[in-house]
């Protein structure tokens, strides 16, 4: 099952992707990781996909990273008379708490801590800002609004805030429900919406603890006033750009993909660059020209994983969608130009011991034309610092904690197995070099750099780098 592309595939699983011969394809066609999306689906629809993954992890003796994405505060339009109303430039609009159905002068938004929020001149978007209205007036419970861009407003269509911070939890009271569900499940990874500052992640390590990692959703401006603090506390980040490119003007959505990504590669935090990547393949069985180049604008940006969501959740299309995607990545890591975009996007190691084992496996991979670097790993840190070097070689991960290895599912460029830890430097040599020949990574007399930590099963004491030549 080895994947000889580097970048990683996240698919969502929905109404075209809940059977077992359906979940199968995808891992197949390229998958690494499935995304459970919390905002839609029963926890019973969840649990039994939980239970085909893990079937199938078991069957084909390979770990499979699930993330589960929390809904967040969304908010929406309530009812709408005749289910819309049209609304014109230039005029008045009403939106308040009222339990009355809407019309062309007001509407009901149900969500009374919005409105404390709100300031004079700012902006609301409504359905992925198709209508934009602006504050005149707010007080208790309403606001008073001018039409901007003017058209049909439909019942519950989402809305947006882009210039103002929110006085909202990012945990609701269902994603508190759908996390304790979760967690009870065993998902590797939990997704927490629209993160606005630091707190929205402290609040959801205190409850999650070591049960799975944590990765904060990029979807609001002002999330990126305090993106370093963000980034140091998650385990990993996703750019979410559909909200995000909805509260950003367009062509400020790019160059903050990528501000995202190298600040995250810096902090060794894998990254994930989702939304609209192969979007019209929900109805067609190839991408655009332009899908297919954004594709590939992610895997020279450095982003460590892909995500599909409706293509594979409800597209006609889902496994095909993965099949191209993934040809895409191995098309753009085979380009010359990628390489040396990698090779220039390296950042210095920190002042550690283990940093420095890490740099100096990838330097003497290289200069010797390793087959592989085999990394003894427990708690995944080496493992996410081995990735972080974007080494020419494949990295083969060996871990103890079958936790561990399906986490680190999403990380760029590595193979986990799971297997006892080593005992001694006898055993290191010897697990490493079977493993190397077995998955596929090395032949008999290739050499492989070996990286672990004395004592053996010392979480993040990586001390030790040896040549080994695989006999």
């Amino acid at each position: 099952m080895r994947r000889h592309r580097r970048a990683r595939i996240v698919a969502t699983l929905g109404p075209s992707t809940s059977s077992a011969e359906e979940i199968r394809s995808l891992f197949l066609s390229g998958v690494d990781v499935f995304r459970l999306n919390f905002s839609h689906g029963s926890h019973s629809e969840h649990s039994q996909r939980y239970k085909i993954i893990r079937e199938l992890e078991k069957n084909l003796d390979r770990p499979i990273g699930i993330l589960m994405d929390l809904q967040g505060p969304k908010l929406r339009i309530g009812e709408i008379n005749g289910d819309k109303t049209n609304v014109l430039a230039g005029d008045p609009f009403t939106l308040d708490l009222k339990n009355i159905p809407g019309d062309e002068h007001r509407a009901p938004l149900p969500h009374p801590e919005l409105f404390s929020s709100l300031s004079l001149g700012d902006e609301i978007l409504i359905d992925d800002g198709r209508i934009i209205l602006k504050v005149k007036e707010n007080g208790s419970g309403y606001v008073n609004t001018q039409v901007i861009v003017g058209g049909t407003i439909y019942s519950h269509k989402g809305v947006n805030l882009p210039n103002t911070d929110l006085k909202l939890k990012a945990l609701t009271k269902k994603d508190r429900e759908d996390l304790e569900f979760g967690l009870c499940l065993g998902l590797d990874w939990v997704a927490l919406s629209f993160v606005q500052r630091p707190d929205d992640l402290i609040e959801l390590k205190n409850i999650v603890g070591d049960k799975a990692r944590i990765m904060a959703k990029l979807e609001k401006p002002s999330a990126l006033k305090n993106i370093e603090e963000i980034i140091n506390l998650s385990d990993g980040i996703m750019v979410a750009r559909g909200d995000l490119g909805v509260e950003l003007a367009p062509e400020e959505v790019p160059a903050i993909q990528k501000r995202i990504i190298r600040k995250s590669r810096r902090a060794g935090k894998p990254v994930v660059v989702a939304t609209q990547m192969l979007e019209s393949m929900i109805n067609n069985p190839a991408p655009t020209r332009a899908e297919a180049s954004d594709v590939a604008t992610g895997v020279y940006d450095g982003a460590d994983a892909l995500m599909l969501s409706a293509e594979t959740a409800i597209g006609d299309f889902p496994s095909e969608s993965v099949q191209i995607m993934d040809r895409i990545i191995e098309c753009v890591e085979d380009d010359t130009a990628y390489k040396e975009i990698t090779k220039n996007q390296l950042n210095s190691p920190e002042a550690t011991t283990a940093d420095a084992i890490t740099a100096a496996a990838r330097q003497v991979a290289d200069t010797i034309g390793a087959a592989a670097i085999t990394t003894y790993t427990t708690s995944g840190s080496t493992a996410v610092r081995a990735a972080r070097e974007r080494p020419k070689v494949p990295i083969l991960v060996l871990t103890p904690s079958l936790a561990t290895a399906r986490a680190l599912s999403i990380v760029w460029g590595i193979h986990c197995v799971h297997t006892e830890d080593a005992k001694s430097f006898k055993q290191m040599v010897e697990k490493a070099s079977i493993h190397a020949l077995t998955e596929g990574y090395a032949k008999r007399n290739d050499q492989i750099v070996i990286t672990a930590g004395v004592p053996f099963g010392t979480p993040g004491a990586t001390n030790v780098l040896r040549i080994e030549t695989v006999i």
